[in-house]
């Protein structure tokens, strides 16, 4: 390890998140000198396995948990006895595996842990790897902290969670794991009787994009350092981070501010890094250096302020990837040389599943998932785009119409039973879509719904938003554009034009605006009310929005700022099978929702005509002599069979609970009984079940993002 230098005045340091920078001149090249290497680590890691234990999404025949621990366990072996050793190796060799968290994610096979007396799956997963440490991820916390204390439970004890910016003292049952040690800032491994130091970190605005309750994030580097500095003070002369900062820039702006870090294996932000040659899983492509436009090799490498090179890695998602990074170094712990076979390995079909994960988790899981994807509930005439970039994150997308258009027929059937108005406007937030995929036309079935929809997010209402605050949030959902971000808005009820040249909104973490917007120019409702004219706010009555509960909370910083809500009696995956099932009586029309949108979301100063040129009564700019004017369709209209009420799956505002499989109570109205994992079907009159077997309760999940 190099000498150290504690890093003075350790940055805060979201803003990499939004400020992209350009690396060092040569930044990406592989360390490579001459110096004899005393001792050689084979670092074996992964990332964002986020519950794709059957399959890479899309993929049959790549990723899975059970090929995963086959070839993970086939190279662990292989690198502890040197059989593909290079020239500037050591004799002197081993081995640590690690993972940068994301353990699991909601959706349909996350869903199977969820049924009365199953097991943990992605636990025992996990557990079958064998991992040395890993890293907390923002998913891990999406149904609250219990259920990741649950899930913490599966793990062995000899698989530390480490997070050294992390306090949970305020959470029982986390607090309990770090009484025991099994969560702890760090962790030392002796490898064949070289002692490695593994440091965990967490993304500091962890509350913005997640249901972390009373967990609280630190920024970054200075309690690094801190646990840098005590393990090198112990004589530990080897170190790696295993952080989820949620993309690679934010890494790298870390790595330049630590001293005494070896390597660093990210997570959160799904890259693809590879070399020329590096077998990729069908589809996938080296991701992009948003500072240099470069691709990303493997390793890309960071200078910190001792002026030492440290190499940064990830391996994409959904156990894809095992990474393998070589690092050789002298007898003072200093790196010498990365290996050339240093790189992404692929999870192919040629690798045997692991009968044990096989038979324990792919075998349930399977027969789970299988249920869903036998119950049909709709027809799409065309492809529904729910790709992240370009897509749901980036532009309007049909998907993203259909699940704003679904969060208003939930919040419009159930206005009257739960005392809201009817919403106006529809926001969902484009990282709470997680399908990743283009569906294509075809039959649209249970699983689908849950696969686009995975998160325990509630329908919720807020009703009475002042219009200048709807700018605001027209404004954030656009402030990203054209970059990739969660936080970008699918919208229903509203058509709006923004141009990408202009200031865009800056909003802290509690939604205050810190830099007013000036994106958003033209906005008018389906009806054909003007809210926003030339930039500016038109006067007139307040809007009522239909959201998800995740954002009417400010999550993704969503400028809500604390508006009363009410959760209306239905999680977002069951508004969308009713409102594909029902008010589209089974019948997603390409006219209604159209490769590439139907012109909600527009570049420019105009906003596309409302659906039949509106009619409200502020509506002049809409107007058309033949009333036939141009323009999407009206987002349908909900049938007049009446939402499940507070009898049938919803809750009132004083009934916040928690069930035995840790899930957070709901803020703005708790949901009571509401089956989450269920495959719910709400028919005429209320809940009618696809599948009969019941599923566990987990009202108020977190939500979204990579």
């Amino acid at each position: 390890m190099s000498r150290l230098v504690r890093a003075s005045g350790a940055l805060l340091l979201t803003g990499a998140l939004v400020a992209p920078f350009a690396p060092a001149a040569g930044a990406s090249a592989p360390m490579d000198t001459t110096d004899d290497a005393a001792f050689t680590l084979t670092l074996l890691h992964g990332n964002d396995p986020e519950s794709a234990l059957l399959n890479a999404p899309a993929d049959p025949d790549h990723g899975g948990a059970a090929r995963f621990t086959t070839l993970l366990r086939e190279l662990r072996t292989s690198e502890g006895a040197g059989e593909e050793a290079e020239d500037g190796e050591a004799d002197n060799r081993g081995v640590v595996t690690v993972n940068s968290g994301d353990m699991y994610l909601p959706g349909p096979e996350f869903a199977a842990s969820q049924e009365d007396g199953a097991p943990f799956y992605d636990a025992i997963a996990a557990s079958h790897a064998g991992y040395d440490a890993v890293s907390m991820g923002n998913h891990e916390f999406d149904f609250g902290p219990d259920l990741y204390a649950d899930f913490i439970d599966g793990l062995p004890e000899s698989t530390p969670v480490v997070a050294a910016n992390v306090d949970v003292s305020a959470e029982p049952a986390l607090a309990a794991h770090e009484a025991a040690g099994r969560i702890t800032p760090s962790t030392v491994v002796d490898v064949e009787g070289e002692q490695v130091g593994i440091v965990g970190a967490l993304y500091p605005d962890l509350a913005t994009i997640t249901s972390s309750r009373d967990v609280v994030v630190d920024e970054v580097v200075a309690p690094v350092q801190a646990e840098v500095d005590r393990l090198s003070g112990e004589g530990v002369d080897k170190i790696i981070m295993i952080s989820h900062l949620q993309n690679i820039t934010f890494e790298e702006r870390v790595a330049q501010e630590l001293t005494g870090i070896d390597a660093i294996v990210a997570g959160g932000g799904h890259e693809v890094m590879a070399n020329e040659g590096d077998a990729l899983v069908p589809d996938d492509e080296v991701t992009v250096h948003p500072g240099t436009g470069e691709p990303l090799s493997y390793p890309l490498v960071a200078r910190n302020p001792e002026g030492a090179e440290v190499p940064i890695v990830t391996a994409g998602s959904n156990y894809k990837y095992v990474g393998r990074l070589v690092i050789n170094f002298d007898a003072d712990g200093d790196v010498v040389s990365l290996g050339d076979r240093s790189g992404p390995v692929v999870v192919d079909g040629s690798v045997e599943p692991d009968p044990e994960v096989d038979a324990q988790v792919t075998k349930p899981v399977s027969e789970y998932v299988d249920e869903l994807a036998e119950t049909d509930v709709a027809r799409s005439e065309v492809a529904l785009e729910g790709r992240q970039d370009p897509g749901v994150r980036t532009q309007e997308t049909n998907l993203g119409d259909l699940m704003a258009d679904s969060l208003m027929d939930t919040g419009a059937r159930n206005a009257e039973e739960y005392g809201v108005p009817e919403p106006q406007i529809g926001i969902q937030n484009g990282g709470g879509i997680r399908n990743a995929s283009l569906i294509p036309a075809g039959t649209i079935s249970a699983l689908d719904t849950y696969s686009i929809a995975p998160f325990a997010n509630q329908v919720a209402v807020v009703p009475n938003v002042p219009r200048a605050q709807v700018k605001e949030l027209l404004e954030h959902g656009v402030s990203e554009a054209p970059a990739s971000n969660g936080g970008f808005m699918q919208v229903g009820g509203v058509n709006f034009a923004y141009d990408p040249e202009q200031t865009a909104q800056e909003v802290n973490e509690d939604g205050e605006v810190l830099g007013e917007g000036e994106r958003v120019r033209d906005a008018v409702l389906h009806d054909g009310t003007v809210l926003i004219d030339d930039g500016e706010v038109v006067d007139g009555d307040p809007i009522t929005i239909a959201t998800n509960d995740f954002s009417a909370r400010g999550g993704d910083m969503y400028p809500f700022r604390g508006a009363d809500f009410t959760v209306v009696g239905s999680t977002y995956q069951g508004a969308l099978e009713l409102f594909v099932s029902d008010t589209l009586t089974g019948e997603i029309t390409e006219t209604d929702y159209p490769e590439g949108g139907s012109g909600r979301i527009v570049v420019g100063d105009e906003a596309t005509a409302p659906p039949g040129n509106g009619g409200g009564d502020d509506g002049e700019d809409g107007d058309d002599e033949d009333g036939d004017g141009a323009g999407p369709s009206p987002s349908p209209s909900p049938s007049d069979v009446p939402g499940e009420g507070p009898d049938g799956g919803g809750g009132g505002a004083d009934g916040d609970r928690k069930d035995d499989k840790g899930s957070l109570p709901l803020t703005g109205g708790a949901l009571t009984g509401l089956i989450i994992a269920a495959l719910v079907a709400v028919g005429a009159g209320g809940g009618a079940l696809y599948l009969g077997r019941k599923r566990a309760t987990t009202p108020d999940a977190g939500k979204l993002d990579a």
